[in-house]
């Protein structure tokens, strides 16, 4: 009876966390300041916000009309295309974690992936309903379907931005000046990983040119 209330009150919690972040998208500054220091945030939500925005980036690739997205399924890796999304997230949340705690920024890591799968949040909630949309529309209401479709990255930039600022506790100059510097912060870790493999890489191949050395010999 208890684990059953438990599991209750969990599910109940996960089910307002995601409500939460309808919250968040319209009242912006309020919803990214509770998120984190009222914890009406969960991670299982962004975890959810996150695996619908791949999700739908996925299906916009076999659903959308060919009159506004072309596939060449011959060249696509589904892997590769969903990790263009996960890969730059993680190297964000990494990169601006790693430089705000260096100058008192207040949110941990986990609190910075989580506010920022939150701020993703208008993606999956535009982006599904305009690509059934695209298959009703004509080549005339493309400018329609475009406009709605920027719309919904500016906006999730726009949320992106008030998240960090509201986590962290920066004004509006400091926060700023950080988004920046986490996109560079970004290249310098595509250098070290960059780096880090080549490294590996050609420490593999000595080793085992020394293996077929000495098979050789034998």
């Amino acid at each position: 009876m208890i684990n059953a209330l438990k599991n209750k009150d969990t599910f109940q919690r996960y089910i307002d966390s995601m409500r939460f972040a309808l919250y968040c998208i319209t009242h912006p500054l309020d919803g990214f300041w509770d998120l984190t220091h009222e914890k009406r945030g969960t991670y299982a939500a962004a975890n959810t916000i996150l695996f619908l925005t791949l999700l739908v980036r996925v299906l916009k690739l076999r659903y959308t009309s060919f009159l506004f997205m072309k596939v060449y399924w011959e060249g696509i890796n589904i892997f590769l295309y969903i990790a263009s999304v996960a890969f730059p997230l993680a190297m964000f949340v990494v990169g601006n974690w790693g430089l705000t705690t260096l100058f008192d920024g207040k949110a941990r890591l986990g609190q910075v992936y989580m506010a920022s799968c939150y701020a993703l949040t208008p993606y999956p909630l535009i982006q599904f309903p305009l690509m059934v949309f695209s298959n009703f529309v004509t080549v005339d209401e493309a400018e329609f379907y475009t406009v709605i479709s920027v719309l919904s990255l500016v906006w999730a930039a726009m949320l992106f931005i008030s998240a960090m600022g509201q986590i962290h506790e920066f004004g509006l100059a400091k926060n700023l000046l950080f988004m920046v510097a986490s996109l560079f912060a970004m290249l310098v870790i595509v250098f070290i990983l960059m780096l880090f493999f080549s490294m590996i890489s050609q420490g593999v191949a000595y080793f085992i040119s020394i293996g077929k050395e000495i098979m050789f010999r034998l």
